[in-house]
């Protein structure tokens, strides 16, 4: 998707050719790099956004403007199933998302499965902020593939699934399909929910039409698209969608009110504004 250019010194470009556009970091220099078996992570020094991770080339996060991702694809889905108690994290490897899931007091255990641990290792030394959580009790972490971790799944044994892919190319390409998502249906309570990260709403539109019929193959019947913005991704906006298996979404806003922990970006009253899809999105997801 990314043609990364380092030509100048001074600077990390990445272009994207589906959307026209590039996005770019002043960096000061390359802290770290390491070939896993599965891709190549990156770490730069930015002088303005913090640390920078690539993979593959493409820019996953900074220190900077992480926040609107992790407490986007965590706290909607949390506050809108009435109860979680078990929480499944599949890729998520530099933590940040499993940190925001364990602020819930409620949650009595979440497992994060990433097929790749050095993704985990460069974000335990490199963005430790986000892997606060890495030690609590309550979290387990795998190493493994996260469709095979799913389809093993005890049915009926999760309250929440959080699909923290990257874009759906290698390892995660399996992440956004029919079989998939049959089988985080078959591991999610009646009243379960699962979240995924789904690209640009601006640019990539298509993509998540074509992500909720899959899901609503596999037997999710209720579907909601959530806007917010990210630097650092193509456009700078981007989307999570969540799925239930049946029924409305029912958002527990006197609960996120009164949430009792810190966040950077996500409030009560911003879930309930991202609830509204502008025209354009409702036009063509037809809600």
């Amino acid at each position: 998707m990314s043609n990364p250019d380092t030509t100048s010194a001074d600077w990390y470009i990445e272009h994207f050719q589906p959307t026209g556009s590039a996005i770019g970091y002043r960096v000061s220099g390359k802290l770290d790099e390491v070939q896993s078996p599965f891709q190549k992570i990156e770490i730069y020094q930015t002088t303005d956004w913090g640390k920078l991770m690539l993979i593959d080339g493409a820019v996953m996060l900074t220190s900077r403007d992480n926040f609107f991702y992790h407490e986007m694809i965590s706290h909607p889905a949390l506050f809108t199933h009435p109860a979680p108690r078990r929480v499944v994290i599949i890729g998520g490897g530099d933590c940040g998302s499993l940190r925001e899931v364990l602020k819930h007091p409620g949650v009595e255990s979440a497992t994060q499965c990433d097929i790749d641990e050095q993704v985990t290792r460069m974000s335990e030394k490199y963005f430790p902020e986000l892997c606060d959580a890495n030690d609590d009790p309550r979290a387990e972490l795998l190493f493994d593939d996260g469709v095979a971790y799913m389809a093993n799944c005890p049915a009926g044994s999760v309250d929440v699934v959080i699909v923290d892919s990257t874009d759906p190319v290698g390892p995660a390409k399996g992440l956004f399909n029919k079989a998939f998502y049959e089988s985080c249906f078959r591991a999610l309570k009646d009243d379960g929910v699962l979240v995924q990260q789904s690209e640009s709403p601006l640019a990539l539109l298509e993509l998540i039409k074509e992500m909720r019929a899959e899901m609503g193959k596999a037997g999710f019947t209720t579907f909601k698209t959530l806007p917010f913005p990210q630097p650092c991704y193509p456009t700078g906006w981007w989307s999570v969608t969540m799925a239930r298996k049946g029924g409305d979404f029912q958002f527990r806003e006197q609960d996120a009110a009164n949430k009792g922990f810190e966040t950077l970006y996500y409030t009560a009253p911003l879930h309930t504004g991202v609830l509204v899809a502008p025209p354009f999105m409702a036009k063509a997801l037809g809600e």
